[in-house]
């Protein structure tokens, strides 16, 4: 089984690149399943339902997000009826939508979802590390899911890297997203679950983060608040993660960052050939 994982998407550069070039990558790399972090899609901050529904009709099969899910006040809304849009799982009851799902790959595995939010430098949610187990224990892998991926959207790093060793031999990709940064850590961890410390953002890396320069510079500089941050329109790049995957198990055979486009060096897997 081939998976693609697609960091934080930000603005309108980044949304045009992954809408004109997953299609090509998923016939062309058969690719069996796909995930978007979109949190950042609609202005920088948060996402809309038609955003939401270009990336699966670009060849998503699901849409995960952090802290800004619910900036687009619509997200409120579409998070109820949308299966394949998940907030972090480890939102208070009752919050709209939902933080996990299993859904079925190109080759007719079933895949669990699980999107979650650290708790370091961010918003007081409820555990996640205790959210993912509750999902994993009613659907672990082996058993109700073929494979199964956790986004972790935290700040810290080594809150995503305990999260990646508490999983390993239970899943198969553990991934950071949130600070838009790809890490060179990526790898298979002992017990076979792939991880990555932050895969990076699809965007323009001519920015602070997938933002305008001037205004957060300025900030940095004088720390007076001024305008609204937006996000820099220039060519995008798109940064992720490719995993194979063993059928048997549910566990990574080989892992490899995705760069194309923009200002970083292009990278591709070797094993997509």
């Amino acid at each position: 089984m081939r998976l693609l994982f697609l960091g934080d998407v930000v603005g309108r550069s980044a949304r045009n690149a992954v809408t004109q070039r997953l299609p090509g990558l998923v016939a062309k790399h058969r690719l069996d399943f796909v995930v978007v972090n979109g949190e950042n899609a609609a202005g920088g901050f948060g996402i809309t339902e038609e955003v939401f529904r270009s990336f699966l009709d670009a060849g998503a099969d699901v849409v995960t997000t952090g802290n800004h899910v619910f900036d687009q006040r619509e997200a409120l809304t579409f998070a109820v009826h949308q299966e394949r849009f998940l907030r972090p799982a480890n939102y208070p009851p009752g919050t709209p939508g939902r933080g996990a799902g299993v859904f079925l790959a190109r080759n007719g595995a079933r895949v669990l979802v699980v999107n979650v939010m650290g708790r370091v430098f961010m918003d007081a949610l409820d555990d996640p590390f205790a959210a993912v187990d509750r999902e994993l224990m009613a659907c672990p892998l082996g058993e109700q899911a073929d494979a199964v991926i956790v986004d972790v959207h935290a700040e810290a790093s080594s809150e995503k890297q305990a999260m990646g060793h508490h999983l390993d031999g239970r899943a198969t990709l553990v991934v950071g997203t949130h600070t838009h940064v790809p890490t060179s850590d990526y790898r298979i961890l002992p017990g076979g679950t792939a991880f990555q410390t932050d895969t990076g953002m699809c965007g323009d890396y001519n920015s602070v983060i997938g933002m305008d320069k001037e205004e957060p510079v300025r900030r940095f500089l004088t720390k007076v608040p001024g305008e609204r941050f937006t996000p820099a329109q220039g060519t995008a790049t798109l940064a992720g993660i490719a995993v194979e995957i063993d059928d048997a198990t549910g566990l990574a055979t080989a892992v490899a960052p995705v760069r194309i486009g923009g200002a970083l060096s292009e990278t591709l897997p070797p094993f997509w050939g």
